[in-house]
């Protein structure tokens, strides 16, 4: 057997991933933490860089199985790992790793603990009588916080002890116990309870405060300001003392009584003052007047008669040109001049604003979001100003308030309409709140189900692994502690129709606020929790990333096609993208294949659905090329609309969104534009740029799809006053996408001969060539 330690190719394989793809985000990270000029940035880089080189030696080493849904050896599938960009382990714990603040608090009272099994000290303590009559407590009154789904562990102990299933407890133990030493099974304490309810945040008030520290001092501003505090009135000092010297129109003809003792006192207070002010520039240029000026004070000052008849006359040409400026120092002009400048840099700064803000947020919760933010954004009182120096009456600017509201609880219908969730990106990261409370709604048992909540949304924190072989991610049932409980969770008839109602709502909310983006997977795990929870069976299925793409989708793929061809067979849809739906109907059933490199046994759709993409694709399976791979999976998308049919026909949302489809496929057709003409100067963007904006045409030809033919006629009437009123460059490029979307409507064939020859387009994502939209002549 070869020693893997020393066969690189072996390690390779078994990683499952090439090496350079990590040391070319070791080498993307380095580049942005030396040269970026934004300190946190350099910051976030560093961190960057320690977990791609743990991810290097994991490959290197052979020690990861990239792939797998247990990558790193000895560590079991429900420990939640460090992952970076693209789904790579580092190996590291996140609930291992240092002693976190509240360990230390609590190992202090434990007495002396040998080094390194501290970890293993403070499990065994919530073992005796006391660390579990101090969780039963924390059960009771919510007094605790579950940052990584592990510290919920010994919570659920200690529930079942407390409710007398003891074999289920001791069984619990047994599964935990080997990993003590490196894993914190308990909860953060808190001192406040943590809030349930219906309503969600953008991001807890912590990560706010945080936000708001994060705000710096406006360079730029304190430059200007310093500048007219400091050096303006400094210059019109200097002006002053020249022109105290003029005679018949001409400087440094006479030197009063004391001249020279007033311009040494000017000169030494510049030096003094230069020390301490040092972000103004322009005093020390070269040319400017400021420099100039007081050089030639310093000269007028130890020897007048250095100065030339040239440098006289530079002096005469200063000060006049001041003189015409603002008009002589003193004078009501000048005067008047600088004080409108010192108005207009007096104000205070967003940093010193958001001091005040983050001194009003000190007693709330930080891990909570606030039900009202109102008191928080009003003006600067007359007691925060003897504080701070900022006038009252001052408004809290825009962005702050925005930064603000990011904690706000509120439906999330609300928080879209704000602009304070403003992708299904961003929606999915707070849809956790919402279903952690629907899928506990069936525990009877209140700090049970309070507990399950905080699991939950612990565990939708953590980020999905890289898999390989169409293996699924780990699922919250498959935490030991969540198992132990799992059966005293119920899904009632009221928790189904509160999942299936949450689940129209939120999917309603979705497509009509960004009708242009497909469902990102994120939210889609979110979809399948509450379709699970509504006892409904939606084929939902996940984007599938180009570059792992393994030659093979599983079942719920044609399932999903088959959706669709119930809703759009013989429709605008089928006949824009050339789609016969017998051919997806009569694709085989499921069939029982094995796994490649692992001898487990798996249900996968047969090859009849790849088969039938790569065909349409005209691309041959096999290549692994990741833009042939993306032609194949682009297809796939089309045939199963990525969701869209799914939802539709399961939700029966036609009829409930039958008002919105035009002005839903007016938003597609307004941001493709949009997006087409903007300027994107590297490579990849503008592929991305092309493919997302191919996804977003689709979408609008399955909205178009649902309408009547009247429609449909009005919105490529608009479609066409609309691409007209964009750049002529533009019109150019893209008048071919239109035409074929015109025919599609008439009926016609896009992938006719002479449709070929009079220019028309079917807008698609992914070429093996450069892309036709990207060509100077397309």
């Amino acid at each position: 057997m070869t020693d893997p330690d020393h066969d690189a190719s072996l390690n390779e394989r078994r990683a499952g991933v090439n090496p350079a793809y990590a040391v070319f985000q070791i080498a993307k990270a380095l580049t942005t933490s030396q040269y970026h000029d934004d300190p946190a940035t350099r910051d976030r880089a560093r961190q960057k860089i320690s977990k791609w080189e743990a991810v290097l030696r994991n490959i290197l080493s052979g020690s990861a199985d990239y792939g797998s849904r247990m990558p790193i050896d000895g560590i079991p599938g429900w420990a939640t790992l460090e992952v970076a960009t693209g789904g790579f382990a580092t190996g590291r714990l996140l609930a291992g790793g240092p002693l976190q603040e509240h360990e230390r608090k609590i190992l202090h009272g434990l007495g002396e603990v040998p080094l390194g099994l501290e970890r293993r000290a403070l499990n065994a303590h919530f073992l005796t009588d006391a660390g579990l009559a101090d969780l039963q407590e924390r059960l009771r009154t919510a007094c605790y916080d579950v940052e990584v789904p592990e510290e919920a562990a010994l919570m659920v102990l200690a529930w079942l002890v407390e409710n007398g299933y003891a074999e289920e407890a001791r069984a619990l133990i047994d599964t935990l116990a080997p990993y003590f030493t490196k894993l914190r099974f308990y909860p953060v304490p808190l001192v406040q309870p943590r809030r349930f309810g219906p309503r969600v945040h953008v991001q807890d008030l912590g990560k706010t405060i945080e936000d708001l520290r994060a705000i710096r001092p406006n360079k730029r501003l304190l430059t200007q300001r310093e500048a007219v505090q400091i050096w303006a009135p400094l210059h019109d000092r200097v002006v002053a003392l020249f022109l105290e010297t003029v005679q018949n129109d001409w400087p440094c003809q006479k030197y009063p009584a004391g001249w020279r003792e007033r311009a040494a006192a000017l000169l030494h207070e510049y030096e003094q003052l230069r020390r301490h002010h040092k972000l103004c520039g322009k005093p020390e240029r070269t040319k400017g007047h400021c420099g100039q000026l007081r050089r030639f004070l310093s000269r007028s000052r130890t020897s007048p008669q250095s100065l030339t008849g040239r440098d006289v006359g530079r002096i005469r040409f200063i000060l006049a040109r001041y003189v015409k400026k603002r008009g002589v120092p003193s004078s009501p002009a000048c005067t008047e001049a600088r004080h409108r400048q010192l108005r207009d840099v007096s104000g205070p700064t967003f940093h010193e604003i958001a001091k005040v803000i983050l001194s009003r947020m000190e007693r709330h919760s930080k891990g909570d979001g606030l039900d009202n933010v109102s008191h928080l954004t009003q003006v600067i009182s007359a007691a925060e100003s003897a504080n701070s120096g900022i006038p009252e009456g001052t408004t809290v600017p825009a962005s702050i308030h925005r930064k603000v509201e990011r904690c706000l609880n509120e439906t999330v219908a609300v928080l879209v309409e704000r602009g304070l969730i403003t992708s299904g990106e961003s929606l999915a990261r707070v849809l956790p709140q919402m279903i952690s409370e629907i899928r506990g709604a069936g525990i009877a048992d209140l700090a049970l189900r309070q507990l399950y909540a905080a699991t939950y949304r612990a565990f939708r924190r953590r980020r999905s692994l890289l898999l390989l072989n169409l293996e699924k991610q780990i699922q919250i049932e498959e935490l030991p502690w969540v198992a132990a409980v799992d059966r005293f969770r119920s899904e009632n008839l009221s928790s189904r129709e509160l999942a299936k109602q949450t689940l129209h709502e939120v999917t309603l909310l979705t497509i009509t606020s960004f009708p242009f983006a497909i469902l990102p997977n994120k939210l889609l795990q979110e979809l399948r929790a509450l379709a699970k929870g509504a006892d409904l069976t939606i084929p939902l299925v996940d984007e599938v990333a180009a570059d792992i793409f393994m030659g093979e989708f599983s079942q719920k793929f044609p399932e999903s096609a088959k959706r669709a061809a119930d809703l759009l067979d013989r429709s605008l849809y089928a006949t824009y993208f050339g789609i016969d739906y017998n051919e997806v109907r009569c694709i085989p059933e499921v069939e029982e294949t094995k796994q490649r490199f692992r001898w487990e046994t798996t249900r996968t759709a047969p090859q009849g659905f790849v088969q039938l993409c790569a065909s349409r694709a005209r691309v041959p399976l096999g290549t692994w090329r990741p833009a042939t791979n993306g032609m194949i999976i682009e297809q796939q998308q089309i045939l199963t609309t990525q969701n869209l049919a799914a939802l539709f026909v399961e939700l029966d949302l036609v009829d409930a969104l039958r008002d919105q489809l035009s002005d839903m496929a007016k938003q597609c057709f307004r941001w493709i534009c949009k997006r087409h003409q903007m300027k994107i100067d590297k490579w990849h963007a503008r592929l991305t740029m092309v493919k997302n904006t191919a996804y977003a045409w689709r979408q609008m030809v399955f909205f178009l799809s649902l309408l009547p033919d009247r429609n449909v006629t009005s919105f490529l009437l608009w479609s066409e006053e609309h691409l007209n009123a964009q750049s002529k460059e533009f019109q150019k490029r893209f008048r071919p996408v239109l035409k074929g979307l015109v025919l599609a409507a008439a009926g016609g064939s896009i992938d006719s001969e002479s449709t070929r020859r009079e220019g028309v387009r079917r807008f698609l994502g992914w070429s093996r060539e450069r892309h036709w939209l990207l060509t100077e002549n397309p």
